[in-house]
């Protein structure tokens, strides 16, 4: 039992699975790398969403045959996009349809509520203070609280460990593949949302693909656990 007294903990990813953030990242990306000279595309940022930013430049410069970038100009371009990323937001926050929703009926049937994302600390901040769902969540964690970011499992063992809870006792909610794959290498059920850029076929990894989050409640959620561990 976590010290909250619950048994069972659903923790879910934000980007593409709270909020609806595909568009803002992308407009933030494409705008940041075109002052570096890079034009990047819907493709391109498909390909990367969801991981961590260090990746993504040190990838990026190296597609586009540059010296590897340095962990200042890392730094600096990271901050750009951000700090762009989160005006968009906060000018048009976009929750993704049944989230909070989703969120207070867990936390009404007695379950822990957490967050596990490669995001950075202030985007993740930001998006639960928009949600509205602050109080609702017992643990969360960021890509900066870890070392590794998803595939790896690091953000959602982490999150199992704040909560006191067996990870074979938690259910991660994701809309992205490297997300699945990460649920799993922690001994996690998984659930994918096919949300903006994704397809159901590139998620049937997970014990459920569904296209929106009010498909799923905290009953079908202790289903999937139960079959999962079995």
């Amino acid at each position: 039992m976590s010290p909250t007294g619950g048994t069972r903990a659903a923790i879910f990813d934000i980007d593409g699975t709270l909020v609806d953030s595909y568009d803002a990242h992308f407009e933030a990306w494409r705008d940041t790398l075109a002052e570096e000279g890079i034009d990047y595309d819907l493709e391109a940022f498909s390909r990367d969403f969801g991981r961590r930013n260090p990746e993504i430049i040190t990838e990026l410069w190296e597609l586009e045959n540059r010296e590897p970038p340095s962990n200042e100009l890392i730094d600096r371009i990271a901050e750009r996009k951000e700090s762009h990323f989160r005006e968009l937001l906060a000018a048009a926050f976009p929750e993704m349809p049944g989230a909070s929703d989703l969120m207070r009926s867990l936390h009404q049937a007695g379950w822990c509520v957490a967050v596990g994302s490669s995001a950075p600390r202030e985007n993740v901040a930001l998006s639960i203070e928009l949600l509205g769902t602050g109080p609702l969540i017992d643990a969360t964690v960021s890509g900066e609280d870890v070392k590794r970011g998803k595939p790896e499992p690091d953000v959602f063992l982490r999150a199992a460990e704040l909560l006191g809870l067996d990870p074979k006792h938690c259910v991660v909610i994701e809309d992205a593949r490297p997300g699945v794959e990460a649920a799993h290498r922690a001994g996690m059920a998984a659930v994918a949302i096919a949300s903006k850029g994704r397809t159901r076929s590139e998620l049937a990894e997970a014990q459920l693909v569904i296209d929106a989050l009010g498909e799923i409640h905290p009953d079908r959620l202790a289903e999937i656990i139960k079959e999962h561990a079995e």
